[in-house]
């Protein structure tokens, strides 16, 4: 009888420790962030200048992403030295609007607010800080935009796009002030930097000479390191300032933001001086013969440490194509509809990890982009997010 007991004892034991970690499984999946990247792309694509029919266009977005149970957006809200709110620093984006500095009507930002948090859904504010055109056309910076009184100065690069020189106070200063001025008046829920820091290695050449002639020696590269650091930390203090998270969006590739955009994320994902959150874009399938999905998230969950949230940037948009960079691996995306899907089961497992986010939304939901394994694709992400 005390066999039988005992043997009775240690199968409800058993089941209930299966049950607790069954409930802490739907708890953690429960809290899971689920993240949607809406880019400047995509508001040339919804918003007009019919304030009526852009209201629309976005209550239909945020409809359309709650369905799928996503419950984050990032939204491009700065893109090029301007702004879809209201600022005092920078001038209205052309989205919307045919010419920078008109008027769309409405605040884009403070409408998306308001309906994502009617819906539930999170709505972080996704800024490029340097980045002030995509091409070289100095001629566009309109008067009432902070770069055009740096025009024919070095604190603006110009090759391949204009870009502000982030060695420069001012342009740290501007950058700060206007992360300030979005979490002051807004309520958003985050802040994201992408991964665009440095576009080139000579951008700074004459600030960092000055630098040499009254400090030590150091190299241009770690001068570079130190440049964009001072920024970070500044950001993450007005976010901490106003109880707002601050993250980072970095290329995927570890050895990049070293090498080619200077960011220094191990520094970063040590603890919170510099950042609440990462978001690295592991952009690959599994079959990559360059960096393999699997290998890298391994690689970045070495480098987080306990009071940094991890979160994974996944490549939504490379469903159906070749991926001309994979070596042997580059029809892995034509031959598989369960990428995403199996990508965000793994990232599940690890340390640290707070959700994950797609980029970016009319992959998903603009038919222009559709093809059968976006479908399929779809179709076996929803069998994961409850």
């Amino acid at each position: 009888m005390k066999k039988i007991l005992i043997i009775l004892l240690i199968i409800l034991i058993f089941i209930y420790l299966i049950n607790i970690d069954r409930n802490d499984k739907d708890i953690r999946q429960s809290k899971e962030k689920r993240a949607i990247f809406i880019s400047y792309i995509e508001l040339n694509n919804y918003i007009s200048n019919d304030t009526n029919s852009s209201k629309k266009n976005i209550k239909k977005i945020i409809k359309k992403i709650k369905h799928m149970k996503f419950n984050m957006i990032i939204l491009q809200v700065r893109s090029f030295s301007d702004a879809i709110y209201k600022s005092n620093i920078f001038p209205w984006s052309s989205i919307g609007e045919s010419i920078e500095g008109e008027d769309p009507g409405f605040d884009i930002l403070d409408y998306f607010i308001k309906e994502s948090h009617k819906e539930n859904i999170e709505l972080y504010t996704w800024i490029n800080p340097y980045r002030v055109r995509n091409n070289n056309d100095i001629n566009s910076i309109s008067t009432n935009n902070p770069a055009f009184k740096y025009k024919n100065t070095d604190t603006l690069y110009i090759n391949n796009g204009i870009f502000y020189n982030p060695a420069k106070e001012e342009v740290i200063d501007l950058i700060v002030d206007g992360v300030e001025e979005i979490v002051k008046n807004y309520k958003v829920d985050g802040v994201l930097f992408d991964d665009y820091f440095y576009p080139s290695n000579d951008i700074d050449i004459n600030d960092y000479n000055n630098y040499l002639k009254n400090n030590n020696y150091i190299s241009i590269e770690d001068y570079h390191l130190k440049n964009v650091n001072k920024l970070i930390k500044k950001v993450h203090q007005v976010c901490s300032k106003y109880k707002v998270e601050f993250g980072i969006s970095p290329d995927g590739n570890i050895e990049n933001n070293y090498n080619k955009n200077y960011a220094d994320v191990k520094t970063w994902c040590k603890n919170k001086e510099y950042i609440d959150f990462i978001m690295p874009q592991i952009y690959y399938g599994f079959k990559n013969e360059n960096k393999d999905f699997i290998s890298v998230s391994k690689e970045w969950e070495s480098i987080v440490e306990k009071d940094i949230d991890l979160y994974i940037a996944l490549a939504f948009y490379k469903i159906g194509t070749i991926d001309k960079y994979a070596k042997s691996g580059n029809n892995e995306w034509i031959d598989n509809n369960d990428i995403i899907m199996r990508e965000i089961m793994i990232s599940r497992n690890l340390h640290n990890y707070k959700g994950f986010a797609l980029f970016r939304y009319d992959y998903l939901f603009n038919s222009k982009y559709k093809n059968n394994n976006i479908e399929e694709e779809i179709k076996n992400i929803k069998k994961i997010l409850k």
